[in-house]
């Protein structure tokens, strides 16, 4: 075999396995964020007796001080097309921990605060409402539906359900988020 037919057969060779290689590594970056979102809702659980857990198509929700579930109350959830308003704290999952050096974005001004964040524009401490639709990045969509009002939650998904490849903001390519959220109101209407 020549040696230009050789290095054209390497080439080829590595250009179709670089693909594969490339796409295992991105599975396995997911698979660590699952085990990592695993061992977060496994410490707030351990934190707070009355949580609860919902698991959604990749998507995890850690409701804390359910009392409501707890009671056995009754309340109305959001559904597809609902609208909720809430206030946010949002992260990226640095290991199994959420911490203010990960924080990319808040419209609660306590967790701002807390963070040092200074901001001259207090317009951006106003609660969000939206419609919940497709609108929205595939994991915050499934977390936040089935959300009461006066629910405090964390919604965690990997960056599969995120962003994918994509880096938004100061937000990396595949990270795995966090929203810290504190639902004030839903609608179904």
């Amino acid at each position: 075999m020549k040696k230009s037919t050789r290095i054209l057969a390497s080439v080829l060779l590595l250009a179709g396995l670089v693909p594969a290689c490339n796409k295992e590594s991105v599975q396995l970056t997911y698979d660590k964020q699952e085990t990592n979102i695993a061992s977060f809702v496994e410490a707030q659980l351990k934190k707070d007796e009355t949580a609860t857990v919902t698991y959604k198509n990749g998507t995890v929700r850690v409701v804390l001080h359910d009392t409501l579930q707890r009671e056995g109350l009754l309340a109305d959830t959001l559904r597809a097309g609902g609208t909720v308003s809430f206030y946010y704290a949002g992260y990226t999952l640095s290991g199994a921990n959420v911490t203010s050096a990960n924080m990319f974005a808040t419209n609660h001004k306590e967790t701002a605060d807390a963070a040092g964040w200074r901001l001259s524009d207090t317009t951006a401490f106003t609660i969000a409402t939206i419609v919940l639709d497709d609108s929205l990045l595939d994991g915050l969509q499934q977390g936040l539906e089935g959300v009461r009002g006066q629910d405090e939650c964390y919604i965690l998904f990997s960056g599969k359900y995120a962003y994918g490849n994509r880096v938004q903001g100061t937000i990396p390519a595949r990270s795995a988020l966090v929203y810290h959220v504190w639902v004030n109101s839903i609608s179904n209407d």
